[in-house]
């Protein structure tokens, strides 16, 4: 007889470590800071590529990730569509020249069935975009689509039921709640009202093996740093507000860690933050620790390995 092979559980299910990567603190930056299996955030590393903050980032390939878009300093602050890509032992690639329209603010997330695409999505150039472009399994970078839905900037993005994403609120005059699905082939759907707070400038990350959560942000309308989360389901429903835990903060990163939990770090509080919050494979966020590395806003942050 053939051995029985059991399934694999929710921590097989992702990747195992994390890294949170550029952003601003009174200049922009290029560093980079590893997440480790236990969630524990390491020193900084030198950054390789391009300085820059408001960029997005996501898995491919099934274990690396890649750094894409963003706002940069050449000369003067201009957008841009360069890309990094990272490797699975989270090794930073030199600069990939940008495809696609060079923008900020954007966000990013995995999909397909084997978890081995990315798709970069919305943001804004001088306008807000609602404009997608596909990363395929080798971590190439598709042409512009055609955007469906809202056009906004300063919103989060996240994978869940392990081939499918959802992009969710943002900001684009006024704070948005809505969310855009992805299907398991990269395709957006159009908007669907969502449930929870309107904000802006929150981060999301894939817990549980095949869920989702979007947490903190920034109430343009009343001026208010939000530390609030909202859980996606394995079928991409966005649920209630949870009241937050950790310091109310906004423009942080998020990604996940050991297979099936998730990490929220960095973003601007009263000043620069590189607190951390770990989020548990139930989608408990858990209290602030204290920050390691350069405290700044605007990063991002994907898994790999």
């Amino acid at each position: 007889m053939f051995p029985i092979i059991p399934a694999a559980s929710a921590a097989e299910s992702g990747n195992q470590e994390g890294i949170f990567g550029f952003g601003m603190t009174g200049v922009y930056l290029s560093m980079t800071n590893l997440v480790s299996n236990a969630g524990v955030v390491g020193t900084d590393v030198t950054g390789v590529g391009t300085v820059r903050r408001a960029l997005a980032a996501c898995e491919y390939g099934g274990d690396k990730g890649i750094f894409g878009y963003g706002y940069g300093v050449t000369g003067s602050n201009i957008t841009v569509s360069t890309t990094n890509l990272v490797s699975n032992a989270g090794v930073v690639a030199t600069d990939t020249t940008g495809v696609g329209t060079a923008r900020m603010r954007v966000a990013a997330c995995n999909y397909g069935g084997d978890r081995d695409k990315g798709i970069f999505g919305f943001g804004k150039t001088g306008s807000y975009a609602s404009m997608t472009n596909l990363v395929s399994n080798a971590g190439v970078v598709g042409t512009d689509v055609t955007g469906v839905g809202t056009a906004r900037q300063h919103l989060a993005a996240c994978e869940y039921g392990e081939d499918k994403g959802i992009f969710g609120f943002g900001y684009n005059g006024s704070v948005l709640g809505m969310t855009n699905l992805v299907s398991n082939v990269g395709v957006v759907a159009t908007d669907v009202t969502a449930v929870g707070t309107a904000r802006g400038r929150p981060a999301a990350c894939k817990y549980g093996g095949d869920k989702g959560i979007f947490g903190f942000g920034y109430d343009d309308g009343t001026a208010t740093k939000l530390s609030m989360t909202n859980l996606v389901s394995n079928a991409g429903v966005v649920a209630t507000d949870t009241t937050g835990v950790g310091t109310a903060k906004y423009s942080l990163a998020a990604c996940e860690y050991g297979g099936d939990k998730g990490i929220f770090g960095y973003g601007y509080a009263a000043s620069y933050s590189s607190t951390t919050n770990l989020v548990s494979n139930a989608g408990v966020v858990g209290t602030d620790v204290t920050g390691v590395g350069t405290a700044r806003y605007g990063p991002a942050a994907c898994s790999f390995n």
